[in-house]
C-alpha cells in the first residue's frame, strides 16, 4: 500500500460521506498529533455540531444551540491518505505492495506465524513470517475464509439485513450558506429516506441521499434532484439545484448489512491474530460509527502493548484477550445502531428493542424544542458519553415533561 492509493478497495463506502465523530477525533488526535490541523489545511473544516449543522429529525429541526462538541468532515480518502504517509514516515514500517494476503501461515504450537502474500503484478507468492498478524483487510477482505482455512471455527455472525443504498454525488461549494451540514435522518418505520450534504475539503459539498428498501435514490441528475426535492430539507435540495452539474462521478452502495463477528467467542482462536475494524463488525453507515470504532480499537491496541511491554508479559494470550476486550467496546454502538434498524419491515425485534426505539423516538421529539436534551444526544452519538447519559433523571424528567407522560407506542 502506498500513500497515494486512494479509496481502499475493500471499503466499498469509502466513496461516501464520512464525519469522524468527536471520540474518534481525539482517540486520532492522540494517536497522530497534530492530525486536525493537518486536515485543515487541505480545507477540512471543524465545527460545533450544535452550530453548524442544520439537522432535520423526525419531527422538526434540532435547535441550532453550541452543544461543546466540535467534528470535522472530508473525504474518506483525504483521512486516509494522510494517515497512511504518516505511518509510512515512520523508520520502522515498511510498505509491501502491490500484494493480496492469500492464507494465514501456522507458526510453533498452533499459533499464526505469519501470512502467505500475493503480488498482484507477477502473481509470485511470498510468505513473511510475523511475531503478531492483525487483519484490518475490511468488509470484504476475506478473512472469514482465511479464518476457515486456518481451521478456526467461529459462530455465525450477528446480522442485520438493512436493505439500504447510497448514492453520492461532489459538488463545488463556492460560498458559505451558514452550515456545514444538511441532514436529514431516516427513522423506521415510517421514514425511509433521507440525505447529508457535508462540506469537505477543497471547497466541496459531498452529497449522500439514502432510501431503504425500494427506495433507493437513482444515479441520473433529474432524478437525483428528485428525490432530494422529495425529502424536507430545503438546504440539501437547495445546494444540488445550484451546483450539481452532469458529469460528475455517481456513487452507489446498496444492500448494506450491519454484521458483527462473534470471534471472541471462538474456542480454537490461534494465538498472535488481531481482527479489528470491518473484520470484526460492519455497521450501517448512515450512524457514522465504524471509523470511530476503529480508531476506538487501535488505542485499545496500544494500551494492550503498552501494558505487556511494562509487565514483560509477551504476547502470548493476547489474541483471545484483545478480542474480548474488542466485544466489550462494540456493545454500545451495536445497540445503538442495530435497535433502530431492527425496527424496519421483515425484521423481528424483541419487546426490549421495541421500547427502546419507543424512548428514542420520544427523545428526539423532546430535543426539538429542548437544547439540553438535544445535547445529550449529540454527545451520545459522537461517543463522547455513554448511552446511560440518555436515561439520566435530568434528561428523562424533559422528555417525560414534554411528551406530557404519555407512553408512546413502541415503534411508532
Amino acid at each position: 500500500m502506498t500513500g497515494e492509493t486512494g479509496v481502499h478497495p475493500h471499503s466499498p463506502q469509502g466513496y461516501h460521506a464520512h464525519a469522524l465523530l468527536a471520540r474518534g477525533a481525539e482517540v486520532l488526535e492522540l494517536l497522530f498529533p497534530g492530525l486536525r490541523d493537518e486536515l485543515s489545511g487541505h480545507g477540512a473544516p471543524v465545527y460545533d455540531y450544535g452550530e453548524r449543522i442544520s439537522f432535520l429529525l423526525p419531527d422538526g429541526f434540532a435547535p441550532r444551540h453550541p452543544a461543546g462538541v466540535l467534528i470535522q468532515s472530508f473525504t474518506r480518502d483525504l483521512l486516509e491518505r494522510t494517515l497512511r504517509r504518516r505511518v509510512l514516515s515512520l523508520p520502522q514500517v515498511r510498505s509491501v505492495t502491490p500484494v493480496r494476503c492469500e492464507a494465514l501461515l501456522p507458526g510453533p504450537g498452533g499459533r499464526v506465524g505469519g501470512v502467505r502474500c500475493r503480488d498482484l503484478g507477477d502473481e509470485s507468492e511470498t510468505e513473511l513470517e510475523a511475531d503478531l498478524v492483525v487483519d484490518a483487510s475490511g468488509r470484504a477482505g476475506g478473512f472469514e475464509d482465511r479464518l476457515r482455512a486456518f481451521g478456526v471455527r467461529a459462530p455465525a455472525p450477528l446480522t442485520v439485513d438493512v436493505r439500504i443504498t447510497y448514492t453520492t454525488v461532489g459538488i463545488p461549494r463556492p460560498e458559505d450558506p451558514g452550515f456545514d451540514i444538511a441532514y436529514q435522518m431516516t427513522m423506521a418505520p415510517d421514514r425511509p429516506t433521507g440525505g447529508v450534504i457535508l462540506a469537505v475539503e477543497h471547497e466541496r459539498w459531498i452529497c449522500s441521499l439514502v432510501g431503504y428498501g425500494e427506495q433507493g435514490p437513482p444515479r441520473d441528475s433529474a432524478g437525483y434532484l428528485g428525490f432530494a426535492g422529495s425529502l424536507s430539507t430545503p438546504d440539501l435540495a437547495g445546494l444540488l439545484a445550484k451546483n450539481l452539474g452532469e458529469d460528475g462521478p455517481v456513487h452507489r452502495y446498496t444492500n448494506v448489512n450491519s454484521r458483527w463477528h462473534q470471534y471472541h467467542r471462538a474456542r480454537n482462536w490461534p494465538e498472535r491474530l488481531l481482527a479489528v475494524g470491518d473484520s470484526v463488525c460492519v455497521f450501517n453507515p448512515v450512524y457514522g460509527q465504524g471509523l470511530t470504532v476503529a480508531a476506538l480499537e487501535a488505542d485499545l491496541l496500544r494500551r494492550e502493548l503498552a501494558g505487556r511491554r511494562r509487565s514483560a508479559g509477551g504476547l502470548d494470550g493476547l489474541g483471545r484477550d484483545y478480542q474480548g476486550r474488542v466485544a466489550r467496546l462494540l456493545r454500545a454502538p451495536w445497540a445503538l445502531s442495530s435497535n433502530s434498524d431492527l425496527m424496519w419491515d421483515g425484521q423481528d425485534p424483541s419487546l426490549a428493542t421495541r421500547i427502546a426505539h419507543g424512548y428514542n423516538r420520544r427523545l428526539l421529539a423532546a430535543a426539538v424544542h429542548d437544547p439540553a436534551v438535544w445535547t445529550a444526544f449529540v454527545r451520545v452519538v459522537n461517543m463522547v458519553a455513554s448511552p446511560a447519559t440518555l436515561f439520566h433523571p435530568s434528561v428523562l424528567a424533559r422528555v417525560l415533561r414534554r411528551s406530557g407522560g404519555r407512553a408512546q407506542e413502541p415503534g411508532r
